[in-house]
């Protein structure tokens, strides 16, 4: 897996996790009644970006009828509306919209993925679904950093997301405050790699699922805040 693009290949024809395989594909073939006329997806999920973006921004997983559907991460739900949204109101995406993987949509200096690729029954993996996935994450980080100028800003979307991209960092030998931050929206976690390097920063954000967007937990004002903060970080001179 040198490039992205061989990195998306052996994603897609991951068959790691029965449970997720018969998951995914029973999904794909049962459907839902609004979505009959469509050809599911059904496969695991590669990232979707920039090659050379400086700011990350990851997922738990595709959602069932979303991204398992559509074939692109968070697009054809209404998580993906709040997203693309701000990625285009903070200049990263090219419409504010995003409907299926071949409606022209270009992501500037973002790259969008996920801890988990393929879609978990009730939007939950295991413990060993998520670490059966965590090295193709740790790749995609790795070939970000050598496709273009590197990694600067990551923004996880829940709990899930910001544990795993904490957790594989300080494994592969970065600094993390200790105890952890704990997780909230807007809460900022400065990566070193030694005393006098930094490594990036994660700006976390509450996810944009129809729990907290419903419920107010989380508004696009918040939403716009995040994003806001990592167009800075991201372009912030000498960074």
């Amino acid at each position: 897996m040198d490039t992205i693009d061989d990195l998306s290949r052996a994603v897609v024809s991951c068959t790691r996790c029965p449970r997720l395989v018969v998951y995914r594909e029973e999904v794909a073939r049962v459907r839902r009644r609004m979505y009959m006329d469509w050809e599911y997806w059904g496969r695991p999920l590669p990232g979707f970006g920039d090659p050379e973006a400086r700011l990350l921004v990851l997922g738990l997983a595709p959602a069932a009828h979303g991204a398992n559907r559509t074939g692109r991460m968070f697009t054809g739900d209404r998580s993906g509306d709040w997203l693309y949204r701000a990625l285009h109101r903070a200049g990263f995406a090219s419409q504010p919209e995003s409907l299926d993987r071949r409606d022209g949509l270009e992501l500037a200096d973002a790259y969008i993925s996920a801890a988990v690729r393929c879609a978990p029954p009730d939007n939950r993996p295991t413990t060993i679904e998520r670490d059966a996935c965590r090295p193709f994450l740790e790749r995609e980080i790795e070939l970000l950093g050598s496709e273009g100028p590197g990694i600067r800003t990551i923004v996880p979307l829940g709990q899930f997301a910001y544990d795993q991209v904490l957790r594989i960092y300080r494994d592969c030998g970065y600094t993390v405050p200790r105890p952890k931050p704990r997780f909230g929206h807007g809460v900022e976690v400065a990566l070193q790699v030694a005393a006098t390097q930094t490594g990036p920063i994660v700006v976390a954000s509450f996810h944009p699922s129809q729990q907290n967007t419903f419920t107010g937990k989380l508004t696009e004002e918040m939403l716009d805040a995040v994003f806001s903060r990592a167009r800075a970080l991201v372009d912030e001179p000498g960074a």
